[in-house]
């Protein structure tokens, strides 16, 4: 009898507790709430056939794991050891002189904007925060290009650095993004340090890569908590697309052209009476807008706000 009573409650227990996961689990899941989109006349949106998803932050692409790597015990997330600096030399070295000319020869980029940087010396002589849709295999070397081969660093993905791309990744500047807190205090630490140094930092707010998708999804609230720590000025980035012409299509180039556009830096200058939350999310809200215009649309198909 005390078995059997026993056994009961067990259970009962049990089911409540996978009644308060499941409810958990459902409360985390993000509902989006989509809008018709609309884009100004001339802007080019890809067919590539590629399946997106209706989760905006859902990776479509898994790198394979060759490694494991453990991030809470010892990892170096900014390595400025000999070692480390000649993995970053010769990465740029390569970035320098073979994606550079190639972006030029397989995408066609063009760039545009730089007199945003130009014009804007004094208000970002202490470093500053790029955003830009997450769109391209080589969309990081493109934003070092457009900034006249400016070192940057960028938080990315741990599963990156599991991958066959793991030094390519770490030696552009890759910091990775820890999956538990006890390794967050040292992914701080290795920002608070470029901070210090007033470097520019790199942040794909959408979180994960889409490969040649038009409309802007929602952003993570991240970026911009990160930027009004260092109080860095935030410059909207967008890569847009153009229908192939010229050498490009006589070659039957399959994919698009690409064309990366600069904005206006928005400068970090919260109200006295905004909590830092409210004035991060509205930081997000208006850098969102900024994208969305440079890439040319009306009415984005998604919010701004991811979580």
């Amino acid at each position: 009898m005390e078995n059997s009573q026993m056994e009961n409650s067990l259970e009962k227990k049990t089911e409540k507790v996978a009644e308060t996961s499941s409810a958990k689990s459902e409360s985390k899941a993000k509902t989006f709430e989509t809008k018709e989109h609309i884009v100004e006349e001339g802007v080019f949106i890809p067919q590539m056939g590629i399946t997106y998803t209706d989760k905006p932050d859902e990776p479509l692409l898994f790198p394979p794991k060759i490694r494991d790597i453990d991030f809470e015990n010892g990892y170096n997330f900014l390595d400025r050891s000999f070692k480390g600096r000649m993995q970053n030399f010769l990465i740029y070295a390569g970035i320098y002189c073979l994606v550079y000319p190639l972006n030029r020869i397989r995408y066609g980029l063009k760039i545009e904007g730089r007199e945003n940087i130009s014009n804007n010396k004094q208000i970002l002589k202490n470093g500053a925060m790029t955003i830009a849709n997450h769109v391209l295999r080589w969309d990081f070397p493109t934003i070092i290009q457009s900034l006249g081969y400016k070192r940057s660093w960028f938080p990315a993905r741990t599963s990156n650095f599991e991958s066959g791309d793991a030094f390519l990744i770490k030696g552009a500047g890759g910091i990775p993004i820890p999956r538990t807190l006890s390794a967050t205090r040292h992914f701080n630490e290795a920002f608070d340090t470029l901070a210090k140094e007033k470097r520019w930092l790199h942040v794909f707010p959408e979180s994960c890569r889409w490969d040649w998708y038009e409309p802007i999804r929602p952003f993570k609230i991240g970026a911009f908590k990160m930027a009004y720590r260092y109080k860095y000025p935030i410059v909207p980035m967008a890569f847009t697309y153009r229908k192939p012409t010229g050498i490009w299509k006589l070659f039957g180039t399959k994919h698009p052209l690409v064309t990366l556009k600069i904005g206006e830096p928005i400068e970090i200058n919260k109200p006295e009476n905004m909590s830092r939350n409210d004035y991060c999310a509205e930081l997000r809200k208006i850098t969102h807008e900024a994208v969305c215009r440079l890439a040319g649309i009306k009415q984005n198909k998604w919010p701004a706000e991811a979580d």
